[in-house]
C-alpha cells in the first residue's frame, strides 16, 4: 500500500474508524515500491490502456457524490506521461454533472477493473477539461479532452472481484477453447487410426 494513497484515503476520520475496528496498523504496510504511489510505471499503463471503460467519481458543491461510467474503444484512456492520464469524453445525455461538479472541485476518483482477470486499479487526481470542436461526420463527436493529474493510485485487494467477460472477451475465450478442443479431437482421431492400422498388420494384440 503506497503513502500517496494513504495521505489521501487515510484521514483523521478514517484513522479513527480503524482504530476502533482494530485496523489501525495500516502504517506498516505502507510501500510505494509494491502497490501504488503517484507515479505510473509500465504495467499501470498497460493496465489502462486496456480497458475499455472505467468508474468515474466527482463531488458537488453541496458535498453530494456522483459516480459515471465512462465507456470507449480500448485505448480511449491513454497514458500521456507518469503522472498524467486524459481521455476523450464523448456527447452524452447532456446533463453534465460531473463536469459542473469538476468546475467547483476538480478533484475525481477513478476506479479501473479487469473482471476476468480479477485486478482493479483505483486512481486519484485532479481533472482539467479541454473544450475541443467536435469531428465532423461523426455520430458521437468527442466534445472535450479531460486530462487527470495523477495524484496517488493503489493497485486493490482482488477479494470478491466477481468473474465476468464482455462479449469481445467471452468470444476470445470461446475461440480459444474451440481450437484446442479441434486440436485435441484430431490428436485422438491420428491415434485412433495409428491404433487401428498397427492392429490390422497384424502386430498388435489379437
Amino acid at each position: 500500500m503506497a503513502h500517496a494513497f494513504a495521505k489521501i484515503a487515510f484521514t483523521p476520520a478514517v484513522r479513527a474508524r480503524q482504530d476502533r475496528m482494530g485496523s489501525g496498523r495500516y502504517d506498516t504496510l505502507l510501500d510505494d515500491d509494491h502497490q501504488g504511489g503517484d507515479r505510473l510505471g509500465a504495467s499501470e499503463r498497460a493496465f489502462i490502456e486496456a480497458r475499455d471503460g472505467f468508474y468515474q467519481a466527482t463531488v458537488s458543491e453541496t458535498g453530494w457524490p456522483y459516480v459515471q461510467f465512462r465507456g470507449g474503444a480500448p485505448g480511449f484512456l491513454r497514458v500521456v506521461n507518469d503522472r498524467m492520464i486524459a481521455y476523450a469524453d464523448l456527447r452524452g445525455n447532456r446533463q453534465y454533472i460531473s463536469l459542473g461538479n469538476l468546475d467547483t472541485d476538480n478533484r475525481i476518483a477513478l476506479i479501473l477493473m479487469d473482471y476476468p482477470g480479477a485486478r482493479r486499479l483505483k486512481i486519484w487526481g485532479r481533472a482539467i477539461p479541454h473544450e475541443v470542436a467536435p469531428a465532423p461526420g461523426t455520430e458521437a463527436p468527442a466534445e472535450r479532452v479531460v486530462q487527470i493529474r495523477v495524484e496517488a493510485f493503489d493497485w486493490n485487494c482482488p477479494n470478491h472481484i466477481p468473474r465476468r467477460y464482455t462479449v469481445t472477451e467471452a468470444h476470445d475465450e470461446v475461440t480459444a477453447l474451440r481450437a484446442e478442443n479441434a486440436h485435441l479431437r484430431a490428436e485422438a482421431r491420428a491415434l485412433r487410426h495409428a491404433f487401428v492400422a498397427h492392429r490390422n498388420d497384424g502386430s498388435g494384440p489379437s
